[in-house]
């Protein structure tokens, strides 16, 4: 009737005070007396050593790190458009005309929903997000926070063309999302 914790979880049970219950005895005089018993016994596993990964997310967290930064390398979008998205919220229209200014080697969408599809799918992989106002959702697209950190911690990256193996990834990843 025990109960068994490993000690990395101990902290997020707080108060292991919960493992007791009140326990209502006759006191003198004829009131009731509360005292704390044990319900069972509590036992601490010993910790399993140093792990390469700290918490179960980490390993999430760099997948998709890996795959936000894969898919900022693959689309035609220079580093000044990642960088004018991190100041202030831009539209469709104004990058779809900004072409010199925004636009990285020879594969910039045809049209306007291609444009629109590329940011969709960057929202998609959380380096964009849609820019709210007191009225709800705008055109107007903002980087996440995890675009700044890939944009602040390899903005190399993004000058690099990706290669045909990352570029066959992506549009397999985009068109099948499993």
């Amino acid at each position: 009737n025990g109960a068994l914790i490993h000690t990395a979880d101990a902290h997020a049970m707080g108060d292991l005070r919960q493992f007791k219950q009140p326990a209502a005895g006759r006191g003198g005089g004829g009131q009731k007396e509360h005292r704390i018993t044990p319900a069972g016994t509590l036992r601490r596993l010993p910790a399993l050593g140093d792990s390469a990964i700290e918490h179960p997310t980490e390993l999430l967290d760099h997948r998709s790190k890996a795959r936000a930064l894969r898919s900022m390398c693959c689309l035609p979008f220079g580093e000044a458009l990642y960088r004018e998205l991190q100041q202030r919220g831009l539209d469709a229209e104004t990058i779809w005309h900004d072409r010199p200014r925004f636009g990285r080697g020879p594969l910039w969408p045809r049209d306007g929903e291609q444009l629109e599809d590329h940011l969709r799918w960057l929202i998609t992989v959380g380096v964009l997000r849609r820019e709210v106002d007191g009225q709800g959702l705008t055109s107007r697209f903002r980087l996440t926070p995890l675009g700044r950190d890939l944009l602040d911690g390899n903005p190399a990256a993004l000058q690099q063309p990706a290669g045909w193996n990352n570029r066959l990834r992506q549009a397999l990843r985009r068109r099948w999302p499993f």
